[in-house]
């Protein structure tokens, strides 16, 4: 598979590359993670080809889009994809506000805002963290518990901003499947970012939403392909799963997928950044990286050649539905 080749978004006239960069890492996710090491991260995989970037105000309350920013604006506009998102606004702080999710942010405090004068105030705000005239792809982030706010309030700014050229596609980004469904049903998105629900070892997006997207030409961009580390690091004590500790149950699910993939000398992360994008309905798989190594790794992942047989045994085993796509290997 190979990551640089493109895919559109939607009916727009955006294509970004196979895989892209997630930037929850580029903001302190769980670590600090320092300037040049940011810097080396998204010029790195800019170098290798790669021509999309994901941020959002929360990663590192700005940290994130500011770093992305510093090296995306030395760029020609027309040569990487940049998607941010909405629904939370910063608030300055006299001091960085340490949570449990980022280490060392900058020093405001994000505060839930879903309406349309907030979705606007939110973009203003990108726009100058970014130092960037124009955003790509802007995202409802995380509406939860907000869906009628994010309706009524931030999906008419949405539309609006699209509509002036101010974003060329809009979307929500969701760790479930069933609130994007609705709003794939309800309103006009291009595409929607979906957190680790459909993974190696989460199916819950082909239930509904990947097929309704297909039938809808809405694009599907895979965030979390590792289910928080546990398809990175495999079965081990103190695996994440979907940001917590994995239980017993799926702890032993991973074993049996990682022995399957050892079997065909095939490396767990290579099936996992691989297996999401044979859905017609995927565009991109996001992984997060916070150092150019990292991004290097997933690269070459991305082209490790898979044959048929792994997922045919995975299938067998009861480990993948069999109505999920597969990569088809290119040596049979």
């Amino acid at each position: 598979m190979t990551p640089t080749d493109k895919a559109r978004i939607g009916k727009t006239g955006l294509a970004v590359t196979r895989m892209g960069i997630g930037g929850g890492a580029l903001g302190g996710l769980y670590e600090e993670v320092s300037d040049t090491s940011a810097r080396a991260t998204v010029e790195g995989a800019l170098a290798l080809g790669i021509n999309y970037v994901d941020t959002a105000p929360l990663y590192g309350h700005g940290l994130s889009e500011r770093r992305v920013g510093q090296v995306l604006r030395e760029r020609p506009r027309d040569g990487f994809v940049l998607s941010t998102k909405v629904g939370r606004l910063l608030v300055p702080a006299e001091s960085p506000i340490e949570s449990f999710w980022f280490k060392k942010p900058d020093p405001f405090e994000p505060v839930f805002d879903y309406s349309y004068d907030g979705v606007m105030r939110s973009v203003e705000e990108s726009l100058k963290r970014t130092g960037l005239g124009r955003i790509d792809i802007l995202f409802i982030h995380d509406p939860d518990d907000h869906y009628e706010e994010a309706l009524g309030g931030a999906y008419p700014a949405l539309h609006k901003l699209r509509s002036e050229g101010v974003v060329s596609a809009i979307g929500a980004g969701m760790n479930q499947a069933e609130m994007p469904a609705r709003f794939a049903r309800e309103a006009d998105f291009d595409c929607f970012l979906l957190a680790g629900r459909y993974t190696l070892i989460d199916h819950s997006g082909l239930r509904d939403l990947l097929p309704l997207c297909l039938q809808k030409q809405i694009s599907i961009i895979i965030g979390g392909p590792f289910n928080s580390g546990i398809l990175a690091g495999g079965a081990v004590s103190g695996a994440k799963f979907d940001y917590n500790d994995a239980s017993a149950e799926m702890v032993e699910r991973v074993r049996r997928v990682q022995e399957v993939c050892a079997r065909h000398s095939v490396p767990l992360k290579a099936a996992a950044l691989q297996f999401p994008l044979a859905h017609p309905a995927v565009a991109s798989v996001i992984p997060g990286a916070r150092s150019a190594a990292e991004v290097e790794e997933n690269f070459r992942l991305m082209a490790v050649p898979i044959r048929d047989d792994l997922w045919k045994d995975l299938r067998a085993e009861g480990l993948l539905p069999f109505e999920a796509p597969v990569p088809k290997s290119s040596e049979e």
